[in-house]
């Protein structure tokens, strides 16, 4: 299953999100310079639990590094689809804990997750001298707070059927409950030597649902409500999920809404709008003028009901402009 995005909407940009997505990013060009798989690096900037519990090897680091290990690890990869894949996962699910936390205490909130995540392999794997590297983590950190604040948010999934693309959304309770499931199954059983810190995304998760929970007694300091004017989103998601409805007089048309932000209203702009159709579900292009009012309907030949005997329908999108999304 691959995400695709979630249908909770965000009326801020995720500075934090993309700050440390940038960051990781520059990690990482930096790490395929140096050669992906050179071992001095991951050594000294990994979290090697031996390096402190082994007299041998905790001799060859000095105690900055020793403390410094727990925080530089995270943004490490040991590949391009490790990469990606953890990258994506903060894209997808960083932004609406951003908008919770504030973009400072976020940055906080990840890199505790990230320690937390590290201490907590380091509890179960304590003589361990392989390296571990990977934002895994903290991002589970984020995904553990996302399940308990937005447990019936829906997560428009891609699962690939040969070569077939099949979009569902699911409640992110299941996608995220399946996640962690997958994780433990994988941290208790055969997975578990495969070279991958399954504990430290147990770890990880466990911290985010305990730390949000926190946040709710910490005071509020104000700050993040300064800056939301400077950070509001300026663009809807490119991908929209829309659920058709019949029209009050019946027929073959069947009705939805686009939701657009102002910006976009005047620009115009292109959408993709993925409808479901029973099990099936296609991805169409939606073409949106420049000035298009609140209230316009934006018509898609052919994608309405089929009632025998009678042409196709259409679809009219009701277009509905919003501030920010």
């Amino acid at each position: 299953m691959i995400p695709l995005r979630d249908e909770q909407e965000t009326t801020c940009c995720a500075v934090a999100t993309y700050t440390i997505i940038f960051i990781t990013s520059l990690v990482f060009v930096w790490q395929m310079m140096t050669g992906i798989d050179d071992q001095a690096v991951a050594y000294t900037f990994g979290f090697v639990p031996a390096k402190y519990t082994m007299t041998q090897m905790a001799a060859y680091f000095s105690w900055l590094n020793k403390l410094s290990s727990p925080f530089t690890y995270m943004f490490l990869h040991g590949g391009l689809l490790h990469f990606i894949g953890n990258m994506w996962f903060l894209y997808i699910f960083g932004d609406n804990i951003e908008q919770e936390l504030g973009p400072f205490r976020f940055i906080a909130f990840y890199l505790v997750c990230g320690l937390l995540a590290a201490f907590f392999h380091f509890l179960l794997n304590h003589s361990s001298a392989v390296p571990t590297v990977g934002a895994s983590g903290a991002i589970a950190g984020v995904m553990g707070a996302y399940f308990l604040l937005h447990p019936k948010n829906k997560i428009l999934t891609l699962i690939p059927v040969f070569i077939f693309p099949l979009f569902v959304s699911i409640p992110a309770f299941v996608f995220l409950g399946l996640w962690f499931f997958i994780q433990f199954i994988n941290a208790t059983g055969q997975g578990a030597g495969a070279g991958i810190a399954w504990w430290a995304h147990i770890g990880g998760f466990l911290s985010g649902m305990a730390l949000i929970g926190v946040n709710t007694k910490l005071p509020k300091t104000g700050f993040s409500e300064r800056i939301d004017g400077y950070i509001q989103k300026k663009r809807s998601p490119r991908l929209h999920v829309i659920t058709p409805e019949a029209g009050p007089s019946g027929g073959s048309d069947l009705y939805g809404t686009i939701a657009l932000t102002s910006l976009e209203a005047l620009t115009g702009t292109k959408k993709l709008v993925t409808i479901p159709w029973g099990f099936k579900k296609s991805v169409y292009r939606v073409v949106v003028p420049a000035g298009v009012r609140r209230g316009s309907m934006l018509r898609l030949k052919g994608m309405g009901k089929s009632i025998p005997g009678l042409p196709p329908g259409d679809l009219l999108l009701r277009v509905d402009i919003k501030n920010a999304i």
